[in-house]
Order: structure tokens, then sequence, then C-alpha cells
């Protein structure tokens, strides 16, 4: 790739793919313990994020930007959350516009009884890392996000 395309920066283009593997394979790894559990990676994630609010509810919008998924994603996500019954969904009374979503006592139950079931693989995803390499790979992954969130106002000033 390099000789064909000399001017693209290959240090930058090769740590690209690297993120891309690691998340595809996170994925792949995760979608059988997530499956059999009933639920997917962003449902359990939605959940989690409605259980940290004080009130357990959020807006589609917030759920969206926070699990890092587009706003028809995370529809799909929440339809299939209140058809389980795990949250609702309903108008918000300052404005009847907006949905407001609202975990329930069934999903609440769902998340907590996934913890258990996802300790060992968790455990065993990073298990090929020193706890100062873990350390290490967390650090970096923060600091690679906040250049890329520099780095893109730049560009949406410009565009």
């Amino acid at each position: 790739m390099a000789a064909a395309l000399p001017d693209l920066p290959m240090p930058e283009t090769v740590m690209v793919r690297l993120i891309r593997i690691s998340v595809a394979g996170l994925s792949q790894y995760f979608e059988p313990v997530f499956r059999a559990m009933g639920l997917t990676e962003n449902s359990f994630h939605v959940l989690c994020l409605l259980m940290a609010t004080e009130h357990g509810r959020a807006s589609p919008s917030e759920l969206s930007d926070l699990v890092g998924t587009s706003r028809g994603n995370m529809t799909r996500i929440l339809d299939g959350l209140v058809t389980e019954g795990l949250a609702t969904r309903a108008f918000e009374a300052r404005d009847g516009r907006r949905h407001v979503i609202e975990i329930t006592e069934a999903g609440r139950r769902s998340a907590l009884d996934a913890v258990p079931r996802l300790a060992e693989p968790l455990t065993q995803a990073f298990a090929g890392l020193t706890p100062e390499e873990f350390d290490q790979l967390g650090t970096l992954l923060r600091k690679a996000i906040t250049s890329f969130d520099r780095g893109a106002l730049p560009l949406r000033v410009s565009a």
C-alpha cells in the first residue's frame, strides 16, 4: 500500500486498521456471550447507561451519542428493548415531540443478571496483557480519543 499510495501516512493508516480490527474482534468475541443472554452489546450498554442515570431515563439522542451509534440504529435498539419489556418509551412532559426512554424493573434485572456472565469473558479478553500493559492501553486509547475529537474540530469548521 505504501508503494501504491506514497503520500498516505503509513503509521497512522496501519493504526486505524489495527483499531478497526480490534473493534471487529471484540464484537465477534462478545456476540455469542450477549446472544446467550438475549441481548446485544449495544442493548446491554443502553441498559447500563439507563441504570447509571439519576432517574433511570434518557433521551434517544443522548443514548445514541453515549453508545456511539447512529440515531437510526439506536431506534432499532430501543424498539427491541421496549418490545422485550426492558425499557419503556414515553413522550417528554415538557415537549411532546421528544421521547424519553426509561429502564423497567425487568431491564434492571436483565443488566444485573448479565454481570456475572460477562465477568469471565471480559477477563479472558484481556488475559494476554499484563496489568501494566492493560493500564497503558487504556491511557493511550483515551489519549487517541481526545486526539480524534480535537482533530475533528478543524474539519467541522472548514466543512
